[in-house]
């Protein structure tokens, strides 16, 4: 999605940061979404739809609009998912086809622990977006610069153009080595270069990225925690709600409710089972939340002392970075789900002159979900598989 700005950009004559949007998107999928673009007519947009088809780009709808988007601005995401080479798993025993929809009937009806998705957290192996996250919010700026282009053990020209910039610290040098497509790593060489790798050299980098992408660091580490404090509050207490869970009491909820709508649960309403699980929510990390009075909220302090934050107020002034932090519930329903199997056939040349023909069991599911939920977390609950 990033390169996708980046080329627009370029194409229009304007920065990355002049483009704004509700969410980021999935990078290995086909995407749709709202975009506005500051400074540009929607003439100018038209003009250049061939140039970006060339980039399997297409953009459509194009009209004026009164205000930016934000992201956080949207209700949810609809997912049309394709499922191939379907098998049970080892030493299962029921029928295939069964298994599949008590599996997907399973998930419709008690939901899913809304777990922050892998993709939140980069597929490297090395570093991930959370420990640069970490970084930014202890103003530790040069090691969060050298996180960023760490090298993965791949020999490709991108690992090789990071790991020469690890060596050597030279940004120019490295820039010349930098793929065009890789937009963000070499925007940031660009501004090593004019402003080099000092403290304030780093802070200057950080701000050739938009806002939106500086933010999403910190948000990275947020998320990792929230995903640690979820597994700690189910495996601590269940599926109980007990004395000192907050809970939401508006029944349609995002992310960003305020503190008033989040409730403490007294000892009187847990005797009374007054609340259900699904009503249970935690804070994602930041400035404007209140804790847990359970065994959760001693876990986050904890775990604010064990990564060196026990006095952090979640902003970043030097990088304009404020973080109120939300809630978030523990458990999600995807909605409108539906399905259906089909049969797909091979055709297997196994011997000369002979076909096999093999029937492999696919799987077509669409649902939506709420904002910043995951499908890759749904699915994961469905197919009990890691990905």
């Amino acid at each position: 999605m990033f390169e996708a700005l980046g080329f627009l950009a370029i194409k229009l004559g304007v920065i990355p940061s002049d483009f704004s949007y509700a969410g980021l998107k999935d990078k290995k999928a086909i995407t749709y979404q709202a975009m506005v673009v500051r400074k540009v007519t929607p003439e100018r947009l038209k003009n250049i739809e061939k140039e970006i088809e060339k980039k399997r780009m297409n953009v459509f709808n194009i009209r004026s609009v009164d205000d930016s988007l934000r992201l956080g601005q949207l209700k949810g995401n609809h997912f049309d998912i394709i499922i191939r080479n379907l098998r049970s798993q080892i030493n299962d025993s029921a029928n295939l086809r069964e298994r599949i929809l008590e599996a997907i009937e399973n998930v419709k009806n008690k939901g899913f622990v809304n777990y922050y998705g892998p993709q939140r957290f980069g597929m490297g192996r090395k570093v991930h977006t959370d420990q640069i996250g970490l970084a930014l919010l202890k103003s530790k700026m040069v090691e969060a610069i050298k996180l960023f282009l760490t090298p993965e053990d791949l020999d490709d020209p991108v690992n090789r153009a990071k790991k020469y910039f690890l060596q050597t610290e030279d940004a120019k040098g490295t820039l010349s080595l930098m793929p065009e497509f890789k937009v963000r790593e070499r925007a940031l060489l660009e501004s090593l270069h004019r402003f080099g790798m000092t403290e304030e050299g780093c802070i200057q980098a950080w701000f050739s990225f938009p806002h939106s992408m500086r933010i999403f660091y910190v948000h990275a580490y947020s998320s990792k925690i929230w995903n640690e404090a979820v597994s700690y509050r189910l495996a601590t207490y269940g599926s109980r709600v007990v004395e000192g869970d907050l809970v939401c009491l508006d029944e349609d909820i995002d992310e960003h409710f305020p503190n008033s709508k989040v409730h403490l649960v007294t000892e009187e309403e847990e005797s009374a089972d007054t609340y259900a699980i699904h009503q249970v929510v935690l804070p994602v990390l930041g400035y404007n939340i209140q804790y847990p009075k359970n065994k959760v909220g001693q876990w986050y302090q904890e775990v604010l002392s064990r990564d060196g934050l026990q006095t952090c107020r979640f902003k970043v002034p030097t990088l304009k970075l404020n973080v109120p932090g939300c809630y978030r519930q523990i458990l999600k329903h995807p909605r409108n789900v539906s399905y259906q199997l089909m049969e797909e056939h091979d055709t297997d040349v196994k011997t000369e002159g002979s076909h096999i023909d093999e029937a492999t069991l696919s799987l077509l599911i669409s649902f939506d979900l709420d904002a910043s939920c995951y499908a890759t977390v749904c699915l994961r609950e469905i197919m009990k598989h890691d990905f």
